[in-house]
Parts: structure tokens; C-alpha cells; sequence
């Protein structure tokens, strides 16, 4: 399937059913497929990432499955990114690594290839050679162009698709 489309059909919440019969996360969760984890609780769970970015990479997951964050309880969402961050700072104070990126995508064209949603814990290293780039940067719009983006933004936000 054109990665486009998979989007657009993903995005639209219309997986198809062999899609969400299996996720490999929820199938970690049950204990189906090895993991290993460093924080387990009722709720949410971190483990390493199996094809990590830099060493101690993180996956941080609700117990619950959520395909993407508009199907993720807000408050478990919140959950989450606690647990990630108290992670991130334990990390820090221990000296295991000198940074933290935080990472969730959010849909196939974000970067999402598991449906399950996940907010990566990166840990960087001096030289460590990850890094968030694009092709090219945006050169900085006026005060005008910034404000009606605004304005398109609120508009959007204030009341949301269903």
C-alpha cells in the first residue's frame, strides 16, 4: 500500500481489522514477546527499544492499547509522559547519559510504524550521533505569517474534529 495512503486510511481511524488484531506492543504487555523492562505498573510500562538510537533508548507505553493519541485516554496520556519524564531525570542525576530527547509520532506520516502509542526516551551522548534534522529549514516567516498561523491554529484547536 502507497505510504500515503496508508496515512490517510490510519489517520481516518480506519485500520483494518488485521491490523489491530495483532500489536506486537499489546503482545509485549501480555507477556507474549520478551521485553526488557525497567518500570512496570498497572497502567504503563517502559522497556529498551529493540533497534535503539543510542544506548538505554526507551519505550515508554500504555498498558492499554491506543492506535494514536486521539484514541489515547487523556489521562493515561499524562501517565505516560510522568513516567517518561521521571525516567528521563533518573537517567540524567545518575549520570548515564549528559541529554534526553523525548519522541512520540503520531501517524504514519510522523514516523509512527507501531500502532500502539509510544513516547521514545532517547539518551545522548557526547558524539552519539542521533540527532533531529530536516532536509531543509524553514526560513523564519514575519510577525504577520507567524500570527495568522496562529490564528489557523486556534481556529483548529477550539473546536476539534470528532
Amino acid at each position: 500500500m502507497h505510504r500515503a495512503d496508508a496515512a490517510a486510511r490510519q489517520n481516518a481511524g480506519m485500520a483494518t481489522a488485521a491490523a489491530q488484531e495483532r500489536c506486537v506492543f499489546c503482545e509485549i504487555v501480555a507477556g507474549q514477546l520478551p521485553a526488557s523492562f525497567v518500570y512496570t505498573s498497572d497502567d504503563v510500562v517502559a522497556f529498551l527499544d529493540i533497534r535503539p538510537l543510542t544506548s538505554g533508548h526507551l519505550l515508554v507505553i500504555p498498558r492499554q492499547h491506543a492506535g494514536t493519541l486521539a484514541a489515547l485516554d487523556p489521562e493515561l496520556g499524562a501517565r505516560v509522559y510522568t513516567v517518561a519524564q521521571q525516567l528521563a531525570v533518573q537517567l540524567r542525576r545518575s549520570g548515564f547519559c549528559a541529554g534526553i530527547n523525548l519522541f512520540l509520532a503520531d501517524g504514519v506520516l510522523a514516523g509512527q510504524e507501531v500502532f500502539h502509542v509510544h513516547l521514545h526516551v532517547i539518551p545522548r551522548y557526547p558524539g552519539d550521533g542521533f540527532g533531529l534534522r530536516a532536509a531543509k529549514r524553514r526560513a523564519q516567516p514575519d510577525r504577520a505569517k507567524l500570527d495568522a498561523t496562529a490564528g489557523m491554529v486556534r481556529d483548529r484547536i477550539s473546536s476539534p474534529p470528532h
